[in-house]
């Protein structure tokens, strides 16, 4: 999965995951990835998850889905950013999703995580739209940088 796809999908699962009974543990599987690769910013991450999962369920209980997709198109920001810095913990975040975050998510979650999350590439470039958001990212291979704008 490319970093865009990857960040997309994982930010949104983590924030369908905060709504579920498994969040402590859809919490330890994200920190246990900044504690591997930025462990100084793992506790941080930790207390960020935990406030996450409050905001999740007010947003939840008074049915604001426009919330749910910011704070989802936060940590796709977060998890981008992160990748960006260090590539080759793509494999471990897919491993989170795949054993932990994506197994966490009611269905009607999954089919909302994956139907919503959408990718075109081209000349280097990649567009990702999911919830509303754009998510941009230029090529290093073209001589740019990778850049993010929400819409």
């Amino acid at each position: 999965m490319d970093p865009a796809t990857l960040a997309a999908v994982v930010g949104s699962s983590l924030v369908g995951a905060m709504a579920t009974d498994a969040w402590e543990h859809a919490r330890d599987g994200v920190v246990a990835v900044w504690r591997r690769f930025r462990p100084d910013r793992a506790d941080l991450v930790g207390e960020d998850l935990a406030e996450l999962r409050r905001e999740v369920l007010v947003a939840q209980e008074q049915g604001d889905e426009g919330l749910q997709d910011a704070l989802a198109a936060d940590w796709q920001q977060r998890l981008s950013e992160l990748l960006r810095r260090q590539p080759e913990l793509a494999g471990e975040l897919e491993r989170v999703l795949d054993e932990v975050l994506a197994p966490s998510l009611p269905e009607e979650a999954v089919g909302r995580v994956y139907k919503q999350t959408n990718i075109a590439q081209g000349n280097g470039r990649v567009f990702g739209v999911q919830g509303g958001n754009l998510i941009y990212h230029e090529g290093r291979e073209q001589g740019g940088s990778p850049a993010q704008a929400a819409d």
